[in-house]
């Protein structure tokens, strides 16, 4: 029964991070605006950033937005218009 709960414990993670791979953006390095201009946007919008990074191209962020939910949300790098992902 330990090991059930382990094996659980342990797939979950990784089967929330297949499900973000229904998602690219195709934005050219030179078009991406910097990560801090995103962070500060949404600093006051009211969100608190735990993490910012590129996946797919894409900027995903971790933290908690304007309403104190725990969010994983993904913004193209150029409009910083978030994405709405299925998962």
């Amino acid at each position: 029964m330990k090991t059930l709960i382990l094996l659980t414990l342990i797939t979950l993670p990784m089967a929330s991070a297949l499900a973000d791979g229904n998602y690219k953006c195709e934005v050219p390095k030179a078009e991406m605006r910097p990560q801090m201009e995103l962070q500060k946007k949404l600093k006051d919008e009211g969100w608190k950033i735990r993490m910012i990074q590129t996946e797919n191209g894409c900027y995903e962020v971790y933290g908690f937005d304007a309403n104190k939910k725990r969010v994983e949300a993904f913004f193209d790098p150029k409009s910083f218009r978030r994405l709405d992902v299925q998962q």
